[in-house]
């Protein structure tokens, strides 16, 4: 949870097509550092260029199933969430489900309650669009995620491939009913 310094320090906006400069600069260095050390250079690259140049991230900003907050300090994105309306991984089980696609803090904001407020303000837009299940897919091998996750009551539900680059990895689903909390 974030003290009340930070609270000060710390804003969240809706996502506009101006800002995809600077998200994709800030989601392709997120991705990288949260990833790299565990998987190949090459593999990275590819992923990295395919997922979050500046006219990808545009689209999904402009795109109406998606809503994308970005946690800023003072001009400086710190994190950023996005969720995803539209068909759940077949595993999923919950009624009325939304994706919560990504979920990214940057290294130096980790631990300080960034992705707590992220977390709560992607639930709140889930209830408030009338959604019940959130689920997300996250690699099999990022614990901190996975852990993070946990704390909030998400539960694995299945598992499904996910390509980074040539690389075929497992990420778990996970799904958390948006009425608990």
């Amino acid at each position: 949870m974030l003290d009340k310094e930070l609270q000060n320090q710390i804003r969240l906006n809706q996502a506009k097509p101006e800002d995809a400069l600077i998200l994709s600069e800030f989601a392709a260095r997120a991705f990288f550092d949260t990833f790299a050390r565990d998987n190949s250079a090459e593999d990275m690259s590819i992923y990295i260029e395919s997922h979050f140049g500046p006219g990808f991230q545009k689209a999904e900003i402009l795109d109406p199933s998606r809503t994308t907050l970005i946690a800023w300090a003072e001009a400086v994105p710190i994190g950023y969430v996005q969720l995803l309306r539209g068909a759940a991984h077949d595993s999923v089980q919950g009624p009325r489900p939304i994706e919560l696609l990504r979920l990214y803090v940057d290294q130096t904001w980790q631990g300080r309650g960034v992705a707590h407020l992220l977390m709560t303000e992607a639930l709140e837009i889930a209830r408030q669009g009338g959604f019940e299940t959130v689920w997300l897919g996250v690699w099999e091998k990022n614990h901190r995620a996975l852990k993070f996750y946990e704390k909030w009551g998400f539960e694995i539900c299945g598992a499904h491939d996910f390509i980074l680059g040539r690389d075929r990895q497992n990420d778990l689903i996970l799904q958390k009913s948006v009425l608990i909390q």
